[in-house]
């Protein structure tokens, strides 16, 4: 439990000066060069932001800590930094694992049960899960098979599709509780994909949720579908994964729409950001992106903070994000938050 027991101590320690009321959450999947590019990392590097986050004074976590401490009101340390891994791949047992027991920093292990089950290669074995799970590791839920939530099948009513999702969900929380004594009822969306349906199923079952797209979290954040910083491929680049280690959270609000599924080419969205003496952040400096590019804002509200985005590109992928990010008024660091979309009806 010695994972455990060093996050605590962070936790108890930030009641006095640096005290944060933010945190960012990191997502790997594979640690391994011989693994698919997008959701792998190095060794090297993964060793490279485990230095970086020790060296520049960073507080590794745990996500527990960090959920509980933003949804009670409670505090963070600065600079507060909770890992996760999505899967269960072997690389996270025999190379991550190591590492991270290495330099004392807790960590949350999202598991899909089906591929462990049938001991499939390249997974962990119940074993080894139960072994990190002893060591302090969190374990959690990333369904049975890793499916596409919002796929349904051919004649398949709604109330049988989230009916078949409950199923699944609740089968992969009893199938890790039974092999490590752990239920925390969190879930990590597989590939990030969840609508108001499946955000309601969560809230019914008392789960906390965790998506894909790029951003920090605070006590304003949704607790059904949190931002993770995605690390793999082109992103695991120290040069610019430092920059979102360190990111704060917006207090901002989707007013419309409130669903991430679309099968618009370019869906625009409306945001509300809280004014500056609320958020630490000037709506002046404010600036919206996606693909690198700029996209057009239209005030509806200034003093409100109500602003519009309608890119003037067209998406045409199955998962894209517009980007948001504006300079902290009291520090050298960036608010970050992104607006997730999904269209299912893409093949992946």
């Amino acid at each position: 439990m010695l994972l455990r027991l060093i996050g605590l101590a962070l936790l108890l320690a930030a009641g006095g000066a640096g005290a944060a009321s933010g945190g960012v959450v990191l997502q790997y999947h594979h640690v391994a060069t011989d693994t698919p590019a997008s959701t792998s990392i190095s060794p090297e590097d993964f060793r490279a932001h485990l230095e970086y986050l020790r060296d520049n004074d960073f507080n590794v976590v745990a996500l527990d800590a960090m959920v509980d401490a933003l949804r009670g009101g409670g505090e963070l340390p600065d600079r507060a930094v909770a890992i996760t891994f999505d899967d269960g791949h072997l690389s996270i047992y025999e190379t991550a694992f190591p590492m991270l027991r290495s330099f004392g920093f807790p960590f949350t292990l999202f598991v899909s049960t089906g591929p462990i089950d049938r001991g499939l290669r390249g997974y962990m074995s119940w074993e080894q899960v139960a072994e990190m799970a002893q060591a302090g590791v969190l374990v959690a839920n990333h369904m049975v098979e890793h499916p596409h939530m919002l796929a349904r099948g051919e004649g398949e009513s709604g109330a049988r599709w989230i009916a078949r999702q409950r199923e699944e969900l609740l089968r992969a929380e009893a199938a890790i509780e039974r092999h490590t004594g752990q239920s925390h009822r969190y879930l990590a969306y597989p590939y990030g994909e969840f609508d108001i349906a499946i955000k309601d199923l969560l809230a019914e079952l008392g789960f906390v949720g965790f998506a894909q797209n790029s951003g920090a979290i605070g006590p304003s954040s949704d607790f059904l579908a949190l931002p993770r910083y995605p690390l793999a491929g082109s992103f695991a680049d120290l040069e610019s994964a430092r920059v979102k280690f360190a990111t704060l959270p917006f207090n901002v609000r989707i007013i419309e729409p409130l669903s991430p599924v679309t099968s618009a080419p370019r869906p625009a969205v409306t945001l509300q950001f809280s004014p500056a003496e609320v958020g630490g952040y000037d709506l002046a400096s404010l600036g919206c992106f996606a693909n690198s590019r700029p996209i057009p804002m239209t005030w509806l509200d200034r003093d409100a903070g109500i602003v519009r985005l309608a890119p003037e590109s067209e998406f045409s992928g199955r998962r894209w994000r517009y980007l948001c990010t504006a300079p902290d008024t009291g520090s050298r660091r960036f608010h970050w938050m992104s607006v997730q979309w999904i269209n299912p009806d893409v093949p992946e």
